[in-house]
């Protein structure tokens, strides 16, 4: 909230002290360098029991039944709402606004008075949603591209590059990478700060080397971090090439909000009506709610708990970047009505739910405790 908020005040918007552009260079290696590192660190913390194990397997729940319902019905209401668009490029927007982002709702994955169990379900899916997301908006932007280029087959050839050298380049610099990383560590040829500092040019080196064999980087970034952990490097070593990516991941993270309300907000302010505005409502609202409540059908969680998880679904940092990364391939024009509403939802999400993640937070712990006496 504070770094969108000094964003917008320095922007045109406000005191107008610095004005730059969605497509600056600056801008797009920023997010670029951002998104690499948030996928490696996500992928790598990836625990397959905790899908499993957890009661109710809640987060598989989420992200096999919940995600895709979210996916759908955001499309099919956009759609309706925004005809005059191609179907590919509401789909576009409806899966960028599709992942959550727990780092806006901080204060309730820490909270020790939230249930560890809906903690960890949240905490869980919001770190995987935007891996799972990335490869259906891939395809809708490479439909796009080839309609904008008037391009046959091409768009297809590139696409199967796209995701099927990415993430064979990726689990192989990850899994090989982890295991020099963790042989180093065990002859003490590489102290504990290097180990920190290897998680990067890892995540670099994942998506550098899928680019230069037409796959994709950040889809390689990301089933780097899961080759790290399929590894299974020493749990010391893994823990310090974690602990650097979680770091420097919420540096880069701070930069990008900062840019979001500096350069991003600013670029799209004329573009918002009613029309955005209640499409961006029912995105934080019922096209997120809705989908949770079936996907916890038979889950045992009382209605509170469903609700709970349902309102922190924030939309934050994996939209920015997968914005960002559209503007990169598509361009801006033509499509400024649809990107208006993925930088309004992400907005009022970042101040609705930092707001109220703390006193919901002691609300619902309160009300688990109440119950729990009775």
């Amino acid at each position: 909230m504070v770094f969108t908020a000094i964003g917008i005040a320095a922007s045109p918007l406000g005191l107008n002290l610095f004005s730059m552009t969605p497509e600056l260079g600056a801008v797009t290696l920023v997010a670029e360098l951002a998104l690499t590192l948030v996928l490696f660190a996500d992928a790598s913390l990836i625990d397959i029991k905790v899908l499993t194990r957890s009661p109710a397997r809640i987060p598989a729940r989420l992200l096999l039944i919940g995600l895709p319902l979210t996916m759908l019905v955001g499309t099919a209401l956009g759609a309706v709402m925004f005809s005059e668009f191609s179907i590919w490029a509401v789909a576009m927007m409806a899966l960028i606004l599709s992942p959550t982002d727990a780092a806006l709702g901080q204060a309730v994955v820490q909270s020790e008075r939230v249930p560890n169990q809906i903690r960890q379900s949240i905490n869980v899916e919001s770190g995987l949603n935007d891996g799972i997301a990335l490869p259906p908006i891939l395809f809708c932007m490479a439909l796009l591209g080839a309609e904008s280029e008037g391009e046959g087959g091409h768009w297809l050839r590139f696409l199967i590059l796209q995701v099927t050298l990415g993430p064979i380049v990726g689990l192989a610099v990850g899994y090989f990478g982890g295991k020099l990383i963790e042989k180093a560590a065990r002859h003490g040829w590489m102290d504990e700060g290097f180990q920190r500092l290897s998680a990067l040019p890892l995540a670099i080196l994942a998506y550098a080397f899928a680019e230069s064999v037409g796959g994709n980087g950040f889809i390689a970034a990301f089933c780097g971090g899961v080759g790290l952990r399929l590894g299974d490097a020493l749990t010391d070593t893994r823990h310090q090439m974690q602990e650097f990516a979680e770091a420097e991941g919420l540096q880069l993270i701070l930069v990008v909000f900062l840019i979001f309300g500096l350069a991003i907000v600013p670029s799209v302010v004329s573009y918002w009506g009613w029309r955005e505005l209640i499409y961006a409502l029912c995105s934080l609202t019922v096209l997120r709610m809705l989908p949770v409540a079936v996907s916890l059908i038979g889950a045992k969680l009382d209605w509170a708990s469903i609700g709970f998880i349902g309102w922190f679904g924030p939309r934050g940092i994996a939209s920015v970047l997968y914005l960002l990364m559209a503007i990169a391939s598509l361009g801006v024009e033509g499509y400024e009505s649809l990107m208006s509403v993925i930088v309004l939802t992400v907005l009022i999400s970042v101040f609705a739910h930092g707001l109220s993640a703390v006193p919901l937070s002691e609300w619902y712990g309160r009300a688990e405790k109440d119950k729990s006496r009775t």
